[in-house]
């Protein structure tokens, strides 16, 4: 089992930043691939962007490629997902995923189905 519990969300304006963490516990990271999804009112949930925890490889979906950047920290057993330029459209709730589905396979996992556990999520606004 692995418990995420994200934390960074709030209200923004177009144009600034923020910088979203995960917090996870409960097993060695280095056996997980993690990613972020985000669901905006009345959207499905979408991929953002996953990382291979044991090596920091990184997949991003092409619509923050070069907006946002994940990234983790060993020692604290933290993701993160620091946000740049930040849009209106870029509002919904940010959810931290871990998988082990993928973890051996060369691709990183960019499907909901792909992940096992989820975190409760954290609301991100971004006013213009």
């Amino acid at each position: 089992q692995v418990q995420l519990v994200e934390s960074g969300g709030g209200l923004v304006q177009a144009g600034g930043s923020l910088r979203l963490s995960c917090a996870a516990s409960g097993r060695t990271l280095n056996l997980y691939d993690m990613g972020w999804f985000r669901q905006a009112p009345g959207k499905e949930r979408e991929f953002v962007v996953s990382i291979r925890w044991s090596t920091g490889r990184t997949f991003y979906a092409d619509s923050v490629k070069g907006q946002f950047t994940i990234s983790r920290d060993n020692a604290q057993n933290t993701l993160y997902l620091q946000m740049n330029s930040l849009k209106p459209e870029d509002t919904a709730v940010y959810y931290c995923a871990a998988g082990q589905r993928y973890v051996l396979r060369q691709l990183l996992p960019d499907k909901e189905s792909d992940y096992d556990y989820w975190g409760q999520g954290t609301q991100v606004t971004v006013s213009s």
